[in-house]
């Protein structure tokens, strides 16, 4: 038996990268799972790959969030855990970065994210609970250069987490936020792997690795609910001094 053995998860940002690794070990599990995102072929192969079902979702649009939950629930059942993984990045100086670039990204990353929680509490309640985990960032966590909107919006999130997490606790809705550092995805494609040497842990993170944490907080992590869960190779634990 699957530790997510009839159990229906949603995953945003399904297509490639963290999402995909989620969805794939999520399914592996017993879950029927729902993959989200704009990349419709990439996304449509993903379901069918792992027996799960496919559908469009731009996060930004309220209604089409509203659809989506709608359908799953009347198609698949209720909805017991959301992943709200969808998310891109910019760069850009912040006195360089254009406003329809931050709202991109804050729309996106911030923004996506409260539709999402806002949209299946309803239905995570009257099925008697569930989970929510948002995937921020160590963005979330410091600050990073060149990266003001991207980093705005992983704060946001990890305030957003605990804010829900607080709401909902009487309804049984757990909500987490997961914090990655450098992890190999698409997303992260050209950067210099070499800066990662100088942690703790001295290499670029894996997508399944990720994976893995978001499976433990939904399937284990039953006393968890609005705090941080760091997987970053030890980059935000701090700074070797040579004496």
């Amino acid at each position: 038996m699957g530790k997510l053995d009839g159990k229906v998860v949603v995953v945003t940002g399904g297509a490639r990268g963290m999402g995909a690794a989620d969805a794939r070990l999520l399914a592996s599990e017993g879950a029927s799972v729902v993959v989200c995102d704009v990349l419709d072929d990439e996304g449509a192969a993903l379901a069918a790959s792992i027996g799960g079902t496919y559908r469009h979702l731009d996060v930004t649009d309220e209604t089409a969030w509203a659809e989506v939950i709608a359908g799953v629930d009347a198609g698949l059942g209720h909805v017991h855990a959301l992943v709200n993984n969808a998310g891109v990045v910019g760069f850009a100086p912040v006195d360089a970065t254009p406003l329809d670039e931050w709202n991109r990204v804050l729309g996106i990353n911030l923004t996506g994210v409260f539709l999402g929680i806002r949209t299946v509490a309803a239905p995570m309640r009257a099925g008697g609970g569930g989970v929510i985990v948002n995937i921020s960032s160590t963005a979330g966590m410091m600050g990073y250069s060149n990266l003001s909107a991207y980093v705005a919006s992983k704060w946001g999130v990890r305030g957003l987490t605990k804010a829900a997490a607080l709401d909902l606790a009487k309804d049984r809705i757990r909500v987490v936020s997961v914090h990655p550092g450098g992890i190999r995805t698409p997303m992260t494609d050209g950067l210099n792997e070499g800066a990662y040497v100088a942690q703790p842990i001295p290499r670029i993170g894996e997508a399944d690795e990720v994976a893995k944490l978001v499976l433990y907080l939904i399937a284990d992590a039953t006393y968890s609910t609005g705090t941080e869960f760091v997987i970053d190779g030890g980059a935000t634990v701090g700074q070797v001094l040579q004496v």
